[in-house]
């Protein structure tokens, strides 16, 4: 695996200090102390992050990553700055499309989370780029491993997603993607800290908006692989609900796709089925009669009207 971070910076006791954070992360770890010099590093090494500094004489920041953003798409993009403002932030997301942002004087950890999630980015979208089914599967294995509640979750998603798109006798092609999708929906959980995905409680208004990020995070990746829009539209939309009170976007009805539809009746099931730090898996029959309270609301009362013979044989088993 990949695992080389560039820091730039003009100041030499920034990229020292740089050095010293992560001298024993495994990383390895080249400085540049320019845009300039930071570009002639890129033309002989393959870069998995790149962290830099915005004011520097001559090309900036935004203008480096910029430029990153080109010769080396797969490289994730991180902003470290002292003098953060609307203005920058709207340019470095627009134009070079960073993936964090670290503001000075920074704290160890927060810096060596944000560049030991970039490599995972990097990693994902390479291998999902060059996947096939079973690097598919790995990758949201991989991802699992975050939560342990959540261990074989993915596979139960495409399972029960495949099994309703079956029955409406969708294409072949769809169904396909339909179950990476499955597979793959809780992708863009690689950006949540774990010590929030296995908080024991409710979780806090701050932590839960953090939370629901992850479908706009994982479309980005999968985007970037240029993943099939089906698949795309399940990870950005799959906490969408009928009736328009879901999230990121608030999609209403028909308006959400359907494949989105689909993997969103499929994760509820498997969710209710399962223990969570927060509660206990739900009875066979409690989870049937959540699923009939959350048709027209949360789900397709259309979908569901197929789907429901496709729960009571699997709350049965």
């Amino acid at each position: 695996m990949n695992n080389t971070v560039l820091f730039v910076d003009d100041e030499l006791s920034i990229l020292h200090a740089m050095e010293r954070t992560f001298q024993e992360s495994g990383l390895r770890v080249l400085t540049a102390n320019s845009a300039e010099e930071a570009l002639q590093i890129l033309e002989s090494n393959e870069l998995a992050v790149i962290v830099s500094d915005n004011l520097m004489p001559g090309m900036n920041g935004i203008e480096l990553l910029t430029r990153i953003r080109i010769l080396s798409p797969n490289t994730v993009r991180v902003m470290m700055t002292a003098y953060a403002d609307l203005k920058m932030a709207v340019d470095a997301i627009n134009k070079s499309e960073v993936f964090r942002f670290v503001t000075k004087p920074w704290a160890n950890d927060d810096l060596i989370s944000v560049v030991n999630e970039g490599i995972t980015r990097y990693q994902v979208v390479r291998d999902l780029k060059e996947g096939d089914e079973t690097r598919f599967r790995s990758i949201a294995q991989a991802i699992e491993l975050k939560d342990p509640y959540t261990r074989g979750h993915c596979d139960r998603v495409a399972e029960y997603a495949v099994s309703l798109a079956e029955a409406l006798g969708l294409s072949g092609a769809l169904v396909r993607d339909i179950r990476f999708g499955g597979w793959l929906h809780d992708c863009g959980k690689i950006g949540i800290p774990e010590v929030i995905l296995n908080y024991e409680g409710r979780l806090q208004a701050e932590q839960y908006e953090l939370v629901k990020q992850h479908p706009i995070w994982g479309s980005e990746v999968a985007r970037q692989a240029c993943m099939s829009p089906t698949v795309i539209n399940i990870i950005l939309y799959h906490h969408e609900r009928f009736d328009g009170k879901g999230y990121p976007v608030g999609l209403k009805g028909d308006q959400i796709p359907i494949e989105a539809r689909i993997v969103a009746i499929a994760d509820v099931l498997d969710a209710q089925y399962s223990d969570r730090p927060y509660r206990k898996a739900y009875t066979g029959q409690e989870v049937l009669e959540n699923l009939r309270e959350m048709t027209g609301g949360f789900f397709d009362p259309r979908l569901m009207e197929i789907f429901m013979p496709i729960a009571e044989r699997i709350c049965a088993a």
